[in-house]
């Protein structure tokens, strides 16, 4: 087992643009018998009613995205940010601290564990510059055309809500020089399953 040959734990941060496949990547991950740790869902965390964070939210951008119940409404505040460069700024400035404590706190509590391997999902790895929270990068890149081919089962507004965040992000391009190592997603699910599986066979070497 790949767990007894590594002797100090490993964070992988998995990073790239939305839809490129970061999440499948972290599923095979999974499998394999890393533990992942999802950016988004610590972020997520962060935007409860009455919290710190929901109140500066609430300050920047107004009840326009509150739901009746008083929780942030994540796909109200996406319209807002997304469209909007420096509103994106705001909310990052407000958001990634509070996250990246909860989520270095969770890389701590796998090491007390004695967990081998960790895969932090993140896709602003770089741009929140948190890569001194992992010990290696692995960029996953697909195409526009590729992006596009996975959305065209999706509504008209996902589709317009996902094209609005890759159009916000960092090209891939310009993140390579961070990555140790870049996964091109533009086959099918074997290949990335393949490709994934010889990256965990490297972490041993």
């Amino acid at each position: 087992m790949l767990h007894n040959i590594i002797q100090v734990m490993v964070v992988i941060g998995i990073t790239g643009n939305i839809g490129s496949g970061k999440s499948t990547v972290c599923q095979f991950l999974a499998g394999l018998g890393a533990a992942v740790i999802d950016a988004d869902e610590a972020a997520q965390k962060t935007y409860k009613p009455h919290s710190p964070v929901w109140q500066e939210i609430i300050t920047a951008f107004g009840n326009e995205v509150l739901q009746p119940d008083g929780e942030i409404d994540r796909a109200r505040l996406a319209e807002v940010v997304f469209s909007r460069p420096e509103a994106l700024r705001q909310l990052n400035r407000i958001v990634h601290p509070r996250a990246k404590k909860i989520v270095r706190e969770q890389i701590e509590e796998h090491r007390r564990r004695g967990t081998k391997v960790v895969a932090l999902e993140a896709t602003l790895l770089i741009e929140a510059k948190w890569t001194a929270l992992v010990d290696r990068v692995w960029l996953v890149i697909a195409s526009r055309e590729r992006v596009l081919q996975r959305l065209a089962g999706y509504p008209e507004a996902k589709r317009s809500q996902v094209l609005a965040r890759l159009n916000s992000q960092v090209p891939a391009e310009e993140k390579k020089k961070y990555a140790d190592e870049v996964i091109y997603n533009e086959g099918d699910i074997a290949q990335l399953r393949e490709k994934i599986t010889e990256l965990w066979n490297k972490l041993a070497g």
